[in-house]
This record gives structure tokens, sequence and C-alpha cells, in this order.
């Protein structure tokens, strides 16, 4: 009798022992899910993120290009425009850098050259600054085209670029009420303030 009831008890104890275990994997299940999920969550605010800093950076070189070509043409002020070719050279995509940077940009660099020397007259003017900012991608060291533009210090160049060119805009503009109501003033003030959001944008990203 005695070996029955010791029998019932072990049997008990390791039904016991074995609903426990189930319960601890079922929690550590849970938790490995819970994690998992916030790791996803994560991951997309992330990505996310990356994204917007990516989508502005491209809006933003798009911008500083086409206030290059204002000025080559109907912008004819005083603010100093040749700060966006470095604002160029810093904000440009890695995509289009790279491909400037190499065997392509030297053939562009090498035929602007030529054209600039021997062919003067054939050499528009409105073309010595992106000739500038082609050189500039293809002979940059390293530390500026490496270091520099992916660091924090390139986006703070970027922002006081744009800083500066919006305040020298509004002061051409006679004010920043006619920056935004001349007719011919629109175009340049939403360029120059965009030129603001990309560095604004990545800056708060790398303070958090």
């Amino acid at each position: 009798m005695d070996k029955i009831v010791g029998k019932k008890r072990s049997y008990l104890a390791m039904k016991t022992d074995s609903v426990a275990a189930n319960e601890l994997i079922s929690s550590d299940l849970k938790e490995i899910g819970n994690a998992v999920k916030k790791l996803a969550n994560h991951a997309v605010k992330l990505g996310s993120l990356g994204f917007g800093t990516i989508f502005l950076e491209w809006i933003a070189s798009f911008a500083a290009i086409y206030l290059l070509i204002l000025d080559r043409t109907n912008w004819k002020t005083n603010i100093l425009t040749s700060l966006l070719i470095p604002y160029i050279f810093l904000s440009l995509p890695s995509l289009i850098f790279n491909l400037l940077r190499g065997e392509i940009g030297k053939w562009i660099a090498l035929i602007a050259v030529v054209l600039r020397l021997f062919f003067p007259r054939r050499f528009p003017d409105w073309l010595e600054l992106p000739g500038a900012l082609i050189l500039l991608i293809v002979v940059a060291p390293s530390f500026f085209a490496g270091t520099i533009r992916d660091s924090w210090i390139g986006i703070l160049i970027c922002l006081v670029i744009g800083c500066y060119l919006l305040q020298e805009h509004i002061r051409a503009s006679g004010g920043f009420r006619n920056s935004f109501t001349k007719s011919n003033g629109i175009s340049n003030t939403i360029g120059i303030v965009i030129l603001l959001v990309y560095p604004v944008w990545a800056l708060i990203l790398y303070i958090l």
C-alpha cells in the first residue's frame, strides 16, 4: 500500500514539474515574441527615418541644382551662390556622388578642362560652376569625400550655407515679406528653405 501511495506521489510530483516546466517555456516564448516585436518595430521606425533622410537628401540636392540653374539664368543677385557648390558636394546622394567620382566624372572633368583651356569661346559662362563641381568631386581627397561628407560636420556645413543664403536672399529681396511676395522671389525662397530642411532633419536624427 505504501508503495502505491509513493508511486502516486512521485507521479503527481512529476506531473507538477512538467506543468511548471511547460508554463516556464511558454512564458519564455512569450518574452522572446515580445522582444522580437519590439525589435521589429524599432527596425521599421529606424528604416523609415533613414528613408526620410535619404529622400530629403535627394530633394535638397536637386533644390541646390535648381538654384544654381536660376543663378546662371535669371537670378542675378549679389548672393554668393558659389556656396551651392560645396553644398551639393556634401549633400549629393552617394549613388550619384560615387558615379561622378569614378571614370565618368574623370572624363567629364577632362572634357571641361580641355574646352576651357583651348576652346574658351565654346565654353559658356553658365558651365563654370557645374564644371567646378565635377572637378571638386573628382579630385577631393578621401578626407573630404568620405570623412567629412559622412559625418555631422558635413551636415553642419550644409546648415550654415543654407542659413547664409536665406538671410542674403531676404536682404537682397528687401525684407522677409518681399522674399515671399515678389513673383521672382518665391521660387528662390522655397528652394533655399528646402536647403535647410535636410541638414536640420539629419542633425536631429544624429543627436537623437
